[in-house]
């Protein structure tokens, strides 16, 4: 068993039931990082999902390296972030059968994302029935203006550093 811990710095902590710090991460995003405020898996822990004070989401894949934490090899890939708000996320969860991610948010609205593209669904109190099986149309809510980014390739921020590589150094000459 592995626990997970959000930070207000942006980083996610895997823990062992000992106490002993697994892993470090700090999602990938071009804005800086920002306190994390909801951390959720699906039932079946193959991702784990973020929540900012932003309003963003953040999708991980976890499955191979919760399989064997000791191998290298298994790493954590972040797959997907989205703006959901545009305030701060206080609680999200991912229905699997449905395959959708319901957010809520401290402005009191609550919206449906499809959870593998982070394409927008809807929101709870529409006069419109959720349409789950049509994703072809990207649409964003009104408060919402950036599309969800893939997240391609593993990134070197993704993993939190300690040991600084090249410190600031101040040239009076300069």
């Amino acid at each position: 068993p592995i626990l997970a811990s959000a930070h207000e710095n942006g980083c996610i902590c895997l823990w062992s039931i000992q106490g002993n710090l697994v892993k470090e991460l700090l999602p990938f995003s071009k804005y800086p990082s920002v306190p994390l405020t909801a951390l959720r898996t699906d039932i079946s822990t193959k991702m784990l999902l973020a929540g900012s004070k932003e309003g963003h989401i953040m999708r991980w894949s976890i499955a191979s390296f919760l399989e064997d934490p000791q191998n290298s090899k298994n790493q954590i890939k972040e797959e997907l972030c989205w703006r959901a708000h545009s305030n701060e996320v206080v609680d999200l969860f991912h229905e699997e059968e449905k395959n959708v991610v319901v957010t809520a948010s401290i402005d009191g609205s609550v919206r449906l994302w499809h959870a593998m593209n982070g394409y927008y669904l809807g929101y709870f109190g529409q006069p419109r029935k959720f349409e789950l099986s049509d994703i072809s149309r990207l649409i964003l809510p009104c408060d919402v203006n950036n599309f969800p980014t893939t997240i391609k390739e593993e990134s070197k921020h993704m993993e939190k550093k300690n040991k600084c590589e090249y410190p600031l150094m101040l040239d009076r000459n300069k």
